[in-house]
Order: C-alpha cells, then sequence, then structure tokens
C-alpha cells in the first residue's frame, strides 16, 4: 500500500488516483499525522443498461406486436 504526503498528493493527484486504482487503495498523511485512505468505488451497471438499436418500428407496430402476443397465449 502506497503512503503519500499530503504534499504529494496534491501536486500528484492523478498518479495518486491511477495508484488507488491498481492498488485498490492509497493513503495520504496530513503533517499533524492524521491518515486518511482513498480507495475506488466499484462501479455498478444494470443489467438492462444496453445499446439501444435504430429500427423503423413505431409506437403503434409495438403496440399492436404486444397485442398480438397476449392474445396467442390466451
Amino acid at each position: 500500500m502506497t503512503v503519500f504526503t499530503y504534499s504529494q498528493a496534491r501536486q500528484r493527484f492523478s498518479l495518486l488516483l491511477d495508484r488507488a486504482r491498481e492498488e485498490g487503495k492509497v493513503m495520504v498523511r496530513r503533517k499533524d499525522g492524521s491518515l486518511f485512505s482513498i480507495c475506488p468505488e466499484k462501479e455498478t451497471r444494470s443489467p438492462l443498461d444496453v445499446p439501444g438499436i435504430d429500427t423503423k418500428a413505431t409506437t403503434s407496430d409495438v403496440i399492436r406486436a404486444v397485442r398480438e402476443s397476449r392474445s396467442r397465449e390466451s
């Protein structure tokens, strides 16, 4: 685990973030001795977050298709 001083963290913040991503956690120590940790957050994505597709289907076409599929199930 890497420890940065407060001054180093300010001067090399981009490096600090890169190191946190690689190592999972970095520490920043102030002059008074207090210690802080910086760690990356895990990205959470919805399984429904998918790219759309372009079609020529209109809203009416979609509604008609849904109604037809429901009538076949009955």
